[in-house]
């Protein structure tokens, strides 16, 4: 298929010193994920490679998509166990031809900025010697680019957060952060959303997510066919759309449309147009100003519906300015 291999594997050491391989399977998609993790008796550690691998991905200068990588392990490590990370993101870049096999036949690293193809550090403390592995971190590898004598592929990936109130009457109200992280593509004549991996939503959540940035980038007029994106959520459970705001403004954030603020971006609203760049109603104005009010600190910008200007109590703004902080009721996307 396509030329490359078949199959690739690459081992790795887990904390009890054993050496278990890490082997990468390459079929037609057929219509099926991208990505598939199989770890036997592992489902939440396969959710996690697979989470690891499109991260990883992301960095990538193309990307093609018409075959199926599966991903397997040949025992699950424990569950706290993260270094086998880098052996997983190696196998699949072995089976699609991106890392010849003999840079990476062992190696342990993990990372917490996979969408940056940076390499964070290792657990590993002491390896058979009959071995030589690759380690990730600063004493090892330290970017994904470095396997191929590239630069540091993190310096072309823009990322932005924004906050959004999640409320539901309880001790545990609180502000949850949206991340995106954008990298330029060349147009491939794809369709938009199978550019933006949202991650840890299911399936009905992740298209809402991606059906809000495509029709916001819609209303850019440029912002269409440019990026390939990977949205995070703080938090994956959650249930209504008021988020879609902080979304969109991350996005555009991310994609150098707006002006940053001295401190964060907190955003509530919904839409059921984003590409005329339309923002919406939400429920929710008491409880939600009450929990915004709370939680701002100095340099905060907090953007709410336009429809909440005229129900704002007289005393919100000036207790938000005593804070140092500052808000703004929108109608329609723009330089806010």
């Amino acid at each position: 298929m396509n030329g490359l291999p078949a199959s690739a594997e690459c081992r790795t050491i887990l904390a009890d010193g054993s050496v278990v391989r890490v082997t990468a399977t390459r079929r037609a998609r057929a219509g099926r994920a991208d990505v598939k993790c199989d770890i036997k008796g592992a489902p939440a550690m396969g959710e996690r490679m697979q989470q690891v691998l499109r991260l990883a991905r992301h960095t990538e200068a193309r990307i093609d998509s018409r075959d199926q990588v599966v991903v397997s392990m040949e025992r699950a490590p424990q569950a706290h166990e993260r270094d086998w990370e880098l052996a997983a993101v190696l196998a699949d870049r072995m089976v699609r031809g991106l890392v010849c096999p003999q840079q990476a036949t062992l190696a342990n690293g993990w990372s917490d900025a996979w969408q940056l193809g940076q390499v964070r550090g290792h657990d590993l403390i002491a390896a058979p010697h009959v071995l030589t592995p690759l380690l990730g971190g600063p004493d090892g590898l330290t970017h994904l680019g470095a396997l191929n004598g590239h630069s540091d592929p993190g310096a072309a990936v823009s990322s932005a957060r924004a906050w959004f109130p999640l409320h539901s009457g309880g001790m545990h109200d609180r502000l949850c952060w949206v991340e995106v992280s954008v990298h330029p593509i060349l147009p491939e004549g794809v369709d938009e959303e199978d550019t933006i991996a949202v991650l840890g939503l299911d399936l009905g959540a992740a298209l809402a997510v991606r059906r809000a940035l495509v029709g916001a980038r819609h209303f850019d007029g440029r912002g269409l066919g440019r990026w390939r994106s990977v949205v995070r959520f703080e938090q994956d459970q959650f249930h209504g759309d008021s988020y879609e705001l902080a979304l969109v403004m991350a996005d555009r954030l991310a994609r150098g449309r707006e002006l940053p603020a001295r401190g964060r971006l907190i955003a509530t609203g919904c839409s059921s147009a984003w590409h005329a760049g339309r923002v919406d109603n939400v429920q929710g104005l008491e409880p939600k100003c009450v929990l915004m009010l709370a939680e701002a600190m100095p340099g905060d910008r907090l953007l709410l519906p336009g429809a909440w200007a005229a129900a704002l109590v007289p005393e919100f703004g000036p207790a938000l300015a005593a804070r140092q902080a500052s808000f703004a009721c929108v109608d329609t996307l723009g330089l806010i």
